[in-house]
């Protein structure tokens, strides 16, 4: 395609929608005129994505048609019935459609700090390259815990929500290139094996345990768990789209995406809740872990209950088609 000759030639119709879509009123006439136009300039908008992607000009008459749709359809205001869809049937869905990935970066998380444990008490030169005996005796008998308690369980709760809130939004925004996900997760997983390894030299594996496992039970990490997948499934999407285009894959599977990053933040908000009051409580161990345990359980219930359902129906997390860009079938 000729993109210039294209765009010299249909130029006037988009002048034309644009300058009806400017008008306060319309008539009847235009109305139809400006449907007309809507219509003519989605099928332009197909062909050029088929046959010349120019992102350029594809981003202006998406915009335009956006405008145009909106004037048409009428904009969709937020319903009692739009929540209830989507913590019902969005949310578990997006979150069912990762969960293979979610629980392959866990199960990388737990091997990877496993054998960064193993490797740093089985090998003394490795272990002194952490710290000198005094700082890790320290780190064991004080840092750790104090790590739980140094701050007021409301500031803690905050922190621990802003902190894991940006990991999990740059895992989920730069998981496009592959890399930065599977960063996150190598690095949290080497730094819990340093953790767990110097707790283990100082005969302090009850105390981790007590405090790692209520947390890690938690939301906590198998929210960052979910960010991870999410990105990397994200990243997926391209390398392999299957019948989809690769932008058509990262446009679908992006918006989806946004569907779990509005979801995180509540399972974070939750996860901050409890491991700011739970975690540094003097609750006994046992019913620290009951909790956390109670609450990976119901995440996993809600997501397995309701997502495979939603996905059965064809939900995919995705926006309601008829709220999304219209298409139109082109050949070659």
């Amino acid at each position: 395609m000729d993109v210039d000759a294209f765009v010299a030639l249909n130029a006037p119709r988009w002048a034309r929608l644009r300058a009806l879509l400017r008008r306060r009123r319309l008539t009847g006439a235009e109305v139809d005129e400006l449907v007309t136009h809507y219509q003519t300039t989605a099928t332009h908008l197909s062909q050029l994505r088929s046959s010349a992607p120019d992102p350029a000009l594809i981003s202006r008459l998406s915009t335009l048609l956006a405008r145009a749709r909106g004037v048409i359809g009428g904009s969709h205001e937020l319903s009692p019935a739009d929540v209830v869809r989507f913590v019902a049937i969005s949310l578990p869905a997006a979150f069912y459609r990762v969960r293979w990935w979610t629980l392959a970066a866990g199960a990388v998380f737990i091997g990877l700090g496993l054998v960064q444990a193993w490797w740093l008490l089985t090998v003394p030169e490795a272990m002194a390259q952490v710290g000198t005996p005094s700082m890790r005796r320290t780190y064991a008998e004080e840092a750790f815990a104090a790590y739980y308690s140094n701050y007021p369980a409301p500031d803690f709760a905050a922190q621990v929500w802003t902190n894991n809130a940006w990991i999990s939004a740059q895992a989920i925004g730069l998981g496009v290139t592959g890399i930065f996900p599977a960063y996150v997760l190598v690095v949290n997983a080497l730094n819990v094996g340093v953790a767990g390894a110097i707790m283990a030299e100082h005969d302090g594996l009850g105390e981790f345990f007590g405090l790692i496992l209520p947390h890690g039970l938690m939301m906590e990490l198998t929210a960052v768990f979910v960010a991870v997948g999410t990105g990397l499934k994200l990243f997926w999407s391209w390398v392999a789209p299957g019948q989809r285009t690769r932008a058509r894959a990262l446009v679908e599977e992006g918006r989806a995406l946004i569907t779990v990053v509005i979801g995180l933040v509540v399972v974070m908000g939750v996860s901050g809740v409890v491991e700011g009051f739970v975690t540094p409580s003097g609750l006994p161990g046992g019913v620290k872990i009951t909790i956390g345990a109670v609450v990976l359980a119901a995440y996993w219930a809600y997501t397995f209950a309701l997502g495979r359902r939603a996905v059965a129906d064809g939900e995919t997390g995705d926006m309601r088609a008829e709220l999304v860009e219209d298409t139109v079938a082109t050949v070659g």
